[in-house]
This record gives C-alpha cells, sequence and structure tokens, in this order.
C-alpha cells in the first residue's frame, strides 16, 4: 500500500508489515493502523528511534524506541486481559516500544516508561496500556543515550 506522510513523503508498506491496534493510541483511539518505519541500520543500534507511522492519518507519526536501550531492567507488569486479544504472546513475538519526546531543549530528552505499545509481531496486532509499575511517563534518557554513543 502507498502512503503519503507528512516526514517522509510517499512510501510503500508491504500489508503483511501494517500494525493494528484495535484502541488505537492513548489520546488517538480512531488511529487503529500503523507501519513501523525505521532505518534498518541504525535498528541494528537498537538504540536508535523509530516512527510509528499512522496509515490512518498520515499527518501524524509517533516517535517510538526500544525501551531496553535505556533501562535495561524493564519489565513492565501488564494486565493479561488487556493484551489477551493480541494473540499468545513469547519471548521470540513480544516486541515493546516506548514513546519519545524531544523537547526544545535536548537535554530533557525522554521516554514514557508508564505506556509502552505492546505488539505481537506474529499477528501484528497491538497495544498501548499503562502499566501498574511505579515507571516514570518522563524518563529522561539524553545522558544515557549520550554515554552509550561513546562506548
Amino acid at each position: 500500500m502507498k502512503a503519503k506522510t507528512r516526514i517522509f513523503g510517499e512510501i510503500e508498506i508491504a500489508d503483511d508489515k501494517i500494525i493494528t491496534l484495535e484502541k488505537g493510541m492513548i489520546g488517538f483511539p480512531d488511529l487503529n493502523r500503523f507501519a513501523l518505519i525505521f532505518d534498518e541500520e541504525k535498528q541494528k543500534k537498537h538504540n536508535s528511534i523509530m516512527w510509528l507511522q499512522s496509515m490512518d492519518d498520515t499527518d501524524i507519526a509517533f516517535p517510538v524506541m526500544e525501551p531496553l536501550a535505556v533501562r535495561e531492567d524493564y519489565k513492565p507488569n501488564v494486565n493479561e486481559a488487556m493484551i489477551a486479544p493480541l494473540g499468545q504472546l513469547n519471548e521470540e513475538n513480544t516486541y515493546i516500544l516506548v514513546t519519545v519526546t524531544v523537547p526544545k531543549k535536548v537535554e530533557d530528552f525522554s521516554v514514557n516508561l508508564k505506556a509502552p505499545l505492546i505488539i505481537n509481531m506474529d499477528t501484528h496486532k497491538g497495544v498501548q496500556l499503562i502499566v501498574e509499575d511505579d515507571y516514570p511517563v518522563k524518563y529522561k534518557v539524553y545522558q544515557i543515550l549520550k554515554e552509550k554513543a561513546g562506548e
């Protein structure tokens, strides 16, 4: 499927790469179909920003990243009933992403550990939910990523 996007211009997305979030993103319940867009070379590092591009409103794309890149002990407790519609989840098919906020002051760059996206990569179904753990909504990561870049 071809999609005209505000950020990437016109892109081709294979139908089998569309991720369905039945309840949408928090604050965007009517956006249900998304594509994950990333630079394949940078993705090998697991700490790069990707984009969760809405296929329902091509002006909207959420910056996301893997939480383990900034918090190696991240293991959110999730309500089983909330993830049941995704299908059988296991270590190989479960993909967790968190949304990224890049404010004017880059030192305040943060990720939302309180509301991760849980995606079953086999069924291409996902959900954004609020976890029961005491994770912050704005977990500052600028210094963490800067230190990792120097490794």
